[in-house]
């Protein structure tokens, strides 16, 4: 499962060693003043739109990797029934994060804290 941690001037993603391997992915680090916007999404995996390219995806399970779609590259990582964090960032490698966590309310407001 992705970890997200902040600092006052960072945003750390650090994804485990299955995420990196099966989504081709390695972990990011962008900073603060990049994240946009931040919202609750109550279930990750309906919340995916896009192709996936590259990563993995099993339909209702599990979905892991880089989707894009109309302009717009998401991180994504999500399982079935776990809420999710969507973050959307300006002027970074990925528009969107989407990222699976089981206390999504607590990392968003600890997100949105300046």
């Amino acid at each position: 499962m992705a970890t997200l941690r902040t600092t006052p001037q960072t945003l750390t993603v650090s994804l485990s060693r299955a995420e990196k391997l099966l989504g081709l992915l390695r972990d990011l680090e962008v900073p603060r003043s990049a994240v946009r916007e931040v919202t609750v999404v109550p279930d990750g995996l309906t919340a995916t739109r896009g192709l996936r390219a590259p990563g993995l995806a099993l339909p209702g399970v599990r979905q892991v990797g880089t989707w894009r779609g109309r302009g717009e590259k998401t991180l994504v990582s999500v399982r079935r029934g776990q809420p999710a964090v969507r973050v959307r960032l300006t002027g970074q490698r990925f528009d969107t994060l989407l990222l699976g966590t089981d206390d999504a309310a607590a990392v968003a407001g600890e997100l949105t804290r300046a």
